[in-house]
């Protein structure tokens, strides 16, 4: 067999092997891609939303969560826009997840209105909130503004 056609052969082999991992890398991506969108633009997309795989994000509406198992209903609000969203996970949702909490749901937007998510997150702002000292609502405890004290002149020596 000659030299440069099997060279030819080795050659077009690995155009193809690398062809191939690059359609696989960006087919990949595509599919895994998911847009972060508001409840108003998310109401606002039309029949684009139900293509495409979303992130909204919005608060608890107190006394609409129903948990079954890994599965909860609730309803997002953001402003004065409402999202029903059915969450259908292999996880239970985290114990953040409560009333009034800020929750980030991934999934898709079905024809019949609600969100159906397949992941979920939650935070809870008061959670991480500064406590009020007894005396005196809304002041900050003596002890963060010491270290703060003790940090700006720190920072101001760099």
């Amino acid at each position: 067999m000659n030299k440069g056609n099997q060279g030819l052969r080795i050659g077009i082999a690995m155009m193809v092997v690398v062809g191939v991992i690059a359609w696989l890398a960006i087919t990949g991506v595509e599919a895994n891609k998911s847009y972060y969108v508001t409840i108003s633009e998310l109401q606002a997309m039309g029949s684009k939303a139900y293509t495409r795989h979303l992130r909204v994000a919005g608060n608890v509406l107190p006394g609409t969560i129903a948990r079954s198992g890994t599965n909860a209903d609730f309803v997002l609000v953001e402003n004065d826009k409402k999202l029903h969203v059915a969450y259908i996970g292999e996880e239970p949702p985290p114990d953040t997840f409560k009333d009034n909490s800020q929750a980030l749901a991934i999934g898709t937007f079905g024809h019949d209105g609600v969100f159906h998510a397949t992941q979920l997150q939650a935070k809870c702002a008061s959670k991480y909130a500064p406590k009020n000292t007894p005396g005196q609502p809304g002041d900050k405890p003596a002890v963060a503004a010491t270290n703060a004290a003790a940090v700006m002149p720190a920072m101001a020596a760099k």
